[in-house]
Formats: C-alpha cells, sequence, structure tokens
C-alpha cells in the first residue's frame, strides 16, 4: 500500500470516529435537556384554577345564522310634492309632528287658481248657451224639413252646427274641472299617516310644480334592507327568523324576512333581502342595525370562543386531564350561540367529548404542559 493511500484511509478513519463522537455528544445534550425539564416541570409549582377559569363541556342549544347588517327604512314614506307653482301661504307642522291621512297640513296662495276657475266656468256657461241655441235650431229645421220648408243643406248646417257648439262646451266643462283641480291642489295634504321628518320650505317661499314641501314616514312598518351572498341567499327563505341589534337598544329586536329581491345588484352580484321588525318606540328611519338571520337550532357540544386558537392550520383548545393542561385538536361545526351567562360558544364536532374540561381562555397565563390543580368547574348551559 502506497503512503498516500495510507494517509487517505488514516483521514476516512478520524472522520468516522469524529461523526461518532458528535452524534455521541448531542445525543448526550439532548438528554440532559429532557431531564431538565421534566425536573423543571416536577418541580414548578402547579397553577390552582376555578369554576370561571374552565368550563365542562355539555350539549348546548345553538344556531347556525348569517349575519346581517344595513339601515332601517320605513316601507310607506312619501314626499310631499307641490301640485301647482305657487307661494307658499302656511306650513302648520313641523319635524316630529304626527299626522293622518289626507290632513291638511299647509296652503298655497290660491288667489290665481280661483281666478282661473271662474274665468272657465263662464267660459263654459257661454260655450253652453251657444250650443243650446244651436240645439234648439237643430230641433225646429227637423220639424220644417219634413214639411218641405227648407233644404237638405240648411238641415245639415244645422245639424254641424250643433254638434260643433256641444263640443266646445265640453272642452270648456273640462277647463273648468282642470281649473277647479288646480285650487284643490293648492291645499297640502297629508298622502298618509305618520311622521314629518324633513320639512324643505317656508311659509313666504314660492315653490315651482313638484317642489318638496315636507317628507311623512310611517314608523309602525320600518324594515332592515340586509345584502347577502349568492351562497348566503340560497339557504334563507321568507318568514325565516332574524334578532337584530341597535345602537341604543339593551334588548334585540325581532324580525323576520319579509320579501326577497328576485334580481341580484349589478356591481356586488348581491341579493337585496328585506327584514319586517316589529315596532319599537325607539326605531327610526335610518338607524343602522345588526344581527343574524337565523336557518336552524340544535343542540350540540359546544366550547367558548376564547377558548379556541388556530395552530399549523388546526383549531386547537387546552383540555385539562388528569392534572395537566395538554393541546386538543378540533373540528368546528357550523352552528354558534350563548351560553346563559352570555358568552359565545361554538360548536364541536370532533376532538372532544361529554364531560371534558377545557380552559376558557386559551389565551391566558395557561399553556401546553401546565400542571394544575382543578376545583369544580362550570358546565356550558342552555
Amino acid at each position: 500500500m502506497s503512503n498516500k493511500t495510507k494517509w487517505i484511509a488514516l483521514a476516512a478513519g478520524v472522520l468516522v470516529l469524529g461523526g461518532g463522537i458528535g452524534r455521541a455528544i448531542v445525543h448526550k445534550k439532548a438528554q440532559q435537556t429532557e431531564l431538565a425539564q421534566s425536573s423543571a416541570s416536577a418541580q414548578a409549582p402547579q397553577m390552582a384554577l376555578t369554576g370561571r377559569d374552565v368550563l365542562t363541556v355539555q350539549p348546548t342549544a345553538l344556531t347556525h345564522a348569517i349575519a346581517v347588517s344595513g339601515s332601517l327604512t320605513a316601507q310607506r314614506s312619501a314626499i310631499v310634492k307641490a301640485k301647482v307653482a305657487a307661494e307658499l301661504l302656511s306650513l302648520n307642522v313641523r319635524e316630529g309632528d304626527q299626522v293622518k291621512a289626507d290632513q291638511v297640513i299647509g296652503k298655497l296662495d290660491p288667489q290665481e287658481f280661483d281666478t282661473k276657475l271662474q274665468q272657465a266656468r263662464q267660459q263654459a256657461a257661454s260655450a253652453k248657451a251657444q250650443w243650446q241655441i244651436a240645439q234648439q235650431t237643430l230641433d225646429n229645421n227637423q220639424a220644417l224639413i219634413q214639411q218641405g220648408f227648407i233644404s237638405r243643406n240648411a238641415l245639415d248646417t244645422s245639424l254641424s252646427n250643433a254638434a260643433g257648439t256641444k263640443a266646445a262646451y265640453e272642452a270648456a266643462q273640462a277647463a273648468a274641472d282642470l281649473a277647479s283641480k288646480a285650487l284643490r291642489d293648492s291645499t297640502v295634504r297629508a298622502p298618509l299617516s305618520g311622521q314629518i321628518s324633513q320639512r324643505f320650505v317656508q311659509a313666504g317661499e314660492r315653490v315651482a310644480v313638484d317642489g318638496r314641501i315636507v317628507e311623512v314616514v310611517d314608523l309602525s312598518s320600518l324594515e332592515l334592507q340586509a345584502p347577502l351572498t349568492p351562497q348566503d341567499v340560497t339557504q334563507v327563505r321568507i318568514g325565516s327568523p332574524a334578532t337584530l341589534r341597535l345602537d341604543g337598544l339593551s334588548e334585540p329586536i325581532n324580525a323576520h324576512i319579509a320579501r326577497i329581491n328576485p334580481s341580484a345588484t349589478a356591481d356586488t352580484r348581491s341579493v337585496m333581502v328585506y327584514l319586517s321588525l316589529q315596532p319599537h318606540p325607539a326605531l327610526r328611519q335610518g338607524l343602522f342595525a345588526q344581527g343574524e338571520i337565523t336557518l336552524a337550532q340544535r343542540d350540540a357540544l359546544a366550547v367558548p370562543l376564547s377558548a379556541i386558537t388556530k395552530e399549523s392550520g388546526h383549531d386547537q383548545v387546552l383540555r385539562v386531564q388528569q392534572g395537566k393542561v395538554s393541546k386538543v385538536n378540533v373540528k368546528l361545526g357550523a352552528h354558534s350561540g350563548k351560553s346563559a351567562d352570555g358568552q359565545a360558544m361554538q360548536e364541536v364536532i370532533e376532538g372532544l367529548q361529554a364531560g371534558d374540561v377545557v380552559v376558557r381562555n386559551a389565551t391566558g397565563t395557561v399553556h401546553d404542559g401546565q400542571a394544575v390543580t382543578l376545583a369544580q368547574p362550570t358546565s356550558s348551559t342552555r
């Protein structure tokens, strides 16, 4: 064997020996670290958990719901507009006032329309007199032609005059009716019962035709207009119940789907649903509301939302078992709800069983592997 070959063999042997020594050192350090952690865990004091810290998993009444939000609008509302152009003499209602359907709420200056009505009536009376004369002439000529005293042409002329004067009278009468309507339109009336929400003009201002005067809103027929995705709208139906919450109201408002729009909006492709609300004295048009449409309700195992964390794409909870806390992967269901104390709960369909004890707040001081002493835990209730 040459010297070169000897040196190569010697170097290879050194490398093999060095690798084995390195692996032995790493293994020894790992054993020492594991032993140190076990010793520290054994020497660490146990954490005492009370019934407020943990919860015993039990079947809970949960709902499958779709979140909705939107503004309240009145199903019956109207903007009262001027039907004729005139000066507004009076407007005796203000914002918040109650009005009844057909109630007089204001007056436009009627002088011009009263004058036009008198003129139209006089023209109608004149046209009627001319028609009566032409009709009498026609009657006389019909009698004379039978006796041969007038020609057929004279009778035809009488027929034409009577028809023309009758048409003129009817046209004048129609003009008088229009003038009468214009005079009636100078009186401003409420189109429906409700409350005045806006007042657009003041007395003394001239209002053009179709000029806005006031807005009337019926608060007894408020509804929520809420957009739903195409996926969500397939799950709801007319009559589906809903619960809504509004700022300033401590109690939720019950509602139900009254209508579903047959068309989707062009920009978002969402479908509008209309939720009818039960009357409440605090409800106002334009208020923002949010809540849920209930699709289904059932009893299921549930844990607080605060007990759930996500790690490496898995939902997890901290379970207390045999005096130790450990992470458990769980699979969540579609149903959610609230416990008796108002805590938000989420359905769990895999990973836990009834009677398991979980930590309520997974982001607290309790961690995986923690030794604990457990007081009597509370349970999830309906």
